[in-house]
């Protein structure tokens, strides 16, 4: 079954390799300075962040006596957080954006969300990357621990890619669906300890961040890179779970809604 959903993607790989490649050229076709804003914009993010927060404020993490520990806490957050965000607000309305490619041609629609990846992962890995040259230029890069951040990376897309295609679906049929999503993820990031560690929070309010799927990942990347710690794995069962339940459900609408997408759009 799995093979039968995913062959035709493959025989289709040159028109998801070429989409991605054109949308990545569109962003910045008709600014003087090009692909360069894909360095620009995250390397400005980075410092303003680390030169903010270390230098002129002075922000330190509890129990953490370095420099750069809350902008390297900050930075994990907001760069995870800004990949999950990506994918599921464009999944979420991917179906929507090329309606007239859907009824006008004939194709796997589950390429659609496979090219929304492969262009979110492509701006993370020059965000991360750059993140990364950070870490080695100021002395923190957490070793061997960095490794687990693959796993992380794989169970974040699953869940991301689950939670779009589900959405994406029901946001045909049911337009308030984007918007009540958009809201939601406003609550969401600021409920997740991303700009603040956890341990600010009241004693009786930290067990909820148990049932936060996003919280367990984000504290993951943070162990990794703030403390050069593996992660706790078994405090991702939540968010595992989730995205086998999110890519089940997504695909079963899909395909059995895929006829009925194409006349409501």
């Amino acid at each position: 079954m799995v093979m039968r959903i995913f062959r035709p993607l493959w025989a289709y790989r040159g028109f998801i390799l070429g989409s991605v490649k054109r949308e990545f050229q569109s962003k910045y076709s008709n600014s003087l300075l090009g692909a360069a804003w894909t360095i620009i914009q995250p390397l400005a993010m980075i410092i303003v962040y680390t030169v903010i927060f270390s230098q002129v404020m002075k922000a330190k993490l509890p129990g953490i006596d370095s420099t750069f520990a809350y902008s390297i806490y900050l930075c994990a957050g907001v760069i995870t957080w800004g990949l999950f965000a990506e994918i599921t607000g464009r999944a979420q309305n991917i179906f929507l954006e090329h309606a007239n490619l859907l009824k006008k041609l004939s194709f796997p629609r589950l390429c659609l969300p496979i090219i929304v990846v492969l262009n979110a992962g492509l701006n993370f890995s020059i965000t991360f990357g750059l993140f990364t040259i950070f870490l080695l230029v100021t002395g923190n890069f957490p070793g061997w621990a960095f490794l687990a951040i693959f796993p992380l990376l794989l169970v974040q897309i699953a869940f991301s890619i689950g939670l779009g295609i589900t959405l994406g679906v029901l946001n045909v049929f049911f337009r308030d669906v984007g918007q009540l999503f958009n809201v939601v993820l406003q609550f969401w990031f600021w409920l997740t300890p991303i700009v603040y560690p956890v341990t600010i929070l009241p004693e009786t309010a930290r067990p909820l961040m148990d049932w936060n799927p996003m919280a367990s990942l984000v504290s993951g990347y943070q162990t990794i890179l703030v403390n050069g710690q593996w992660p706790h794995w078994e405090s991702l069962w939540l968010i595992t779970m989730l995205a086998v339940v999110f890519n089940v459900i997504g695909l079963h609408l899909f395909r059995t809604r895929a006829g009925e997408m194409v006349d409501e759009l």
